[in-house]
């Protein structure tokens, strides 16, 4: 377990996420306890028309409003906006920020924290292009199109991080906070920003490899035996609320 002093939260913007939002969130409830840690997850929806939000009230009941927190928007406002309305709600001192499309595995946020502490670093990254990290269900042109914007970046900035324009971090709360203020991007650009600005301000980053599944609903790369195991968990849930 962990010690007692250290409290995770996730942020998870969500737009039309009403699929993948049970599933995202059973992985990581079932990571965190697995591992022992302190949690919370902060569902930040931006007015979905395909009743995410509905679901995600489903999930406070089943799993507490101490562990799931939907603190809405009225409407799409951005990704950045997002998780500066989330952090305003987070009580954790290390912030998780990721996707709830499923392509970020919750399996991956241990390793994080494992990392963090190994170096005592302010931001651990998840990293697609080194180790065993990797991009499944990308065509090529995707991949090459992400891998030169990484490329280019690294040439004009020299930030000396590997994955810019991912979006699976961990971060200690006042450095996001300190990180939040600075940043005037939106969108996809904001990633990236907050890496060179973290370099900028001499924070320092560890590196997770991870592999980074595209959306994954539909055909599924978590494994059969994860969705299995999930909907058991599922039909568990509906006959014990």
């Amino acid at each position: 377990a962990m010690a007692g002093s250290e409290r995770l939260s996730v942020l998870l913007p969500t737009y039309n996420e009403r699929d993948n939002l049970p599933l995202v969130v059973w992985l990581l409830v079932r990571t965190f306890t697995d591992s022992g840690i302190d949690f919370e997850i902060i569902i930040i929806d931006d007015g979905s028309p395909d009743g995410t939000q509905e679901v995600a009230q489903q999930l406070e009941k089943i799993y507490g409003s101490d562990k799931i927190l939907l603190r809405p928007r009225a409407r799409k406002l951005g990704l950045g906006t997002a998780y500066i309305h989330g952090m305003k709600y987070a009580t954790g001192n290390f912030i998780v920020i990721m996707d709830a499309d499923l392509s970020h595995h919750p399996k991956f946020i241990p390793e994080f924290l494992r990392k963090q502490k190994e170096g005592n670093f302010d931001i651990v990254s998840g990293t697609r292009y080194k180790g065993n990290g990797g991009v499944y269900g990308w065509d090529l042109k995707r991949k090459l199109i992400s891998r030169g914007a990484n490329f280019l970046t690294q040439v004009l900035l020299r930030p000396g991080a590997s994955d810019l324009t991912g979006s699976f971090r961990l971060y200690r709360k006042e450095v996001l906070q300190k990180l939040m203020e600075q940043c005037v991007s939106k969108g996809y650009v904001f990633q990236m920003e907050m890496i060179v600005r973290a370099r900028q301000l001499g924070f320092t980053i560890g590196e997770v490899p991870i592999s980074f599944v595209d959306r994954v609903y539909g055909e599924s790369k978590l494994g059969g035996n994860e969705i299995v195991s999930f909907l058991k968990g599922l039909l568990t849930l509906f006959a014990t609320t």
